[in-house]
């Protein structure tokens, strides 16, 4: 068996724990249709991986049953027991990972082959569910289920891919990615020791640094863009392609990279001291993660900076807190009802970016101006506190964003 190549942060970073939302009891009649299910999605992915099948290998495709057995055995274990252990499972998928780059294999043959078994699963347990007349509400959580499951597989099987590479890799590439790995450590390495690491890989450690996070292409198998000038490290983190930019803030900036990083999607964290690629790294994915969920809409091709989207971010990171708080301070707009509180919403937030210009409101909302200064009086009758008071703007600008998106939220539901 290959190393255990995990932290606590890795097996668990559940951010999002779907399965917690599904009864336990539900477990018990998954269970019975285990073996069933195994075979079946051991029969797709044979049928529909090509690289896969290898009728004259049966010790190959014992190892995808197992694979497949421990999976599915574990997917319902965590609806049982939410709080079970990842270990085991994550270990078989770090070792199928490890084999595939191990045997030269590109990753997209195992991120097709666990799409597959996914899909199949999916498709299986929903006719069951239908079939006992289950809720629909339990079908779709069994959705977002099977799609949470499947990612953290999937970054299981890309971090011992990613460390089979490390291992192939000539003795240069493995010092850099020992130094990326130093960089990015949570706490920081010691500074001694990464200054070694850099000399060794012939790597200049710079004074500041930026880490890019990238989302990969369809059929980029995970790995990280070809072409890359070499003044960048590049490596894998939490199955991301991830880059680290020596002084970021030198003229040209991260416009150096349009050409090596066309097609891709990637965030950039915010320059910081090279002991502090740790920081960096952090807002990079968490910029990457609010993209992907479509709060956070890239301005043009290429990279996002996340310190361009701070209040963004900010709420992203208490966005509990700003909802409750947004609720409260914001209670006579709820009150008004949906229609005319979005409107007398946007006219104060659009006062607000503007200094309570209305000529400047109006234009931005497409009214007259008298509408906007009419609007603003009805918002004076309504708070009982000053919403053009300087000590409190700020949270207006950061609350109003928030429940407009509640509200909108409230009219689709």
């Amino acid at each position: 068996m290959t190393e255990l190549y995990e932290t606590s942060a890795e097996i668990d970073d559940l951010a999002r724990e779907p399965w917690r939302d599904v009864a336990r009891e539900e477990a018990q009649w998954m269970r019975p249709h285990l073996p069933a299910l195994a075979d079946t999605m051991v029969e797709g992915v044979l049928r529909h991986v090509p690289e896969y099948g290898r009728p004259d290998d049966p010790v190959y495709t014992e190892v995808i049953r197992v694979a497949i057995t421990r999976g599915m055995g574990h997917f319902v274990q965590m609806i049982a027991d939410p709080d079970a252990s990842w270990q085991e499972v994550h270990q078989v998928f770090f070792d199928i990972g490890y084999g595939e780059a191990m045997e030269g294999r590109s990753l997209e043959h195992l991120q097709n082959a666990l799409r597959v078994a996914s899909r199949t699963a999916w498709r299986y347990m929903s006719r069951e569910a239908e079939r006992l007349q289950k809720p629909r509400a339990l079908v779709v959580s069994l959705t977002e289920v099977n799609f949470a499951y499947l990612d953290l597989l999937a970054s299981a099987a890309a971090q011992g891919y990613a460390r089979a590479r490390e291992k192939t890799a000539g003795e240069r590439e493995q010092r850099r990615s020992r130094l990326l790995s130093l960089l990015l450590s949570e706490p920081a390495a010691p500074k001694d020791v990464v200054v070694e690491q850099a000399n060794l890989a012939g790597w200049a450690l710079p004074e500041r640094l930026a880490v890019i996070v990238l989302r990969p292409r369809p059929g980029s198998g995970g790995e990280g863009p070809a072409g890359l000038p070499p003044l960048l490290l590049s490596g894998l983190d939490r199955g991301r392609p991830c880059l680290v930019m020596p002084d970021p803030d030198r003229p040209g900036g991260t416009d150096r990279l349009t050409a090596p990083l066309g097609g891709w999607t990637g965030a950039v964290g915010p320059s910081v001291p090279a002991d502090q690629a740790g920081v960096s790294l952090h807002w990079a994915h968490r910029t990457l993660d609010l993209m992907a969920a479509g709060r956070l809409a890239p301005t043009g091709p290429g990279l996002v900076h996340a310190d361009r989207h701070m209040p963004d971010l900010l709420l992203q990171e208490g966005w509990t807190l700003a909802e409750a708080a947004a609720r409260r301070r914001l209670a006579p707009l709820t009150a008004v009802g949906a229609h005319r509180g979005a409107r007398l919403a946007m006219t104060l937030l659009e006062c607000l970016k503007h200094g309570f210009n209305a000529t400047d409101a109006a234009e931005a909302l497409c009214v007259h101006p008298q509408t906007v200064r009419y609007r603003l009086a009805q918002l004076h009758e309504l708070f009982d506190y000053d919403i053009e008071d300087p000590a409190i703007r700020l949270e207006l600008m950061l609350l109003l964003p928030v429940w407009l998106r509640d509200a909108a939220d409230g009219e689709q539901a």
